[in-house]
């Protein structure tokens, strides 16, 4: 977990994510429509992404991609982006980070 906490350290917006992931595109282009800049970590890419995906499912993140991290804050996965989105919370935590 302390690699997940180093990872978003210090960056506003953070997306564990997964290139063959069409949940993980779906966030990702969501975020970013906001003109918002995510730092996205693909696990299929990464070095340790394995090691990186436990230490999320442990976090409690099931599934355990996309996770959006905002402003360090873990967020969830898509079904909390997307309740957030309804709200209408989404922009200002985006702003807010």
């Amino acid at each position: 977990m302390e690699m997940v906490t180093r990872m978003v350290a210090d960056r506003p917006v953070v997306i564990f994510s997964r290139n063959t992931c069409c949940m993980s595109h779906t966030i990702k282009t969501l975020i970013s429509g906001f003109g918002a800049n995510p730092t996205v970590y693909e696990l299929d890419e990464v070095p340790y992404g394995g090691q990186i995906e436990r230490a999320l499912q442990q976090m409690g993140c099931k599934p355990s991609v996309p996770v959006v991290f905002i402003g360090q804050q873990l967020i969830g996965g898509p079904n909390q982006v997307m309740s957030l989105q309804v709200k209408n919370q989404l922009v200002p935590l985006l702003i807010s980070a």
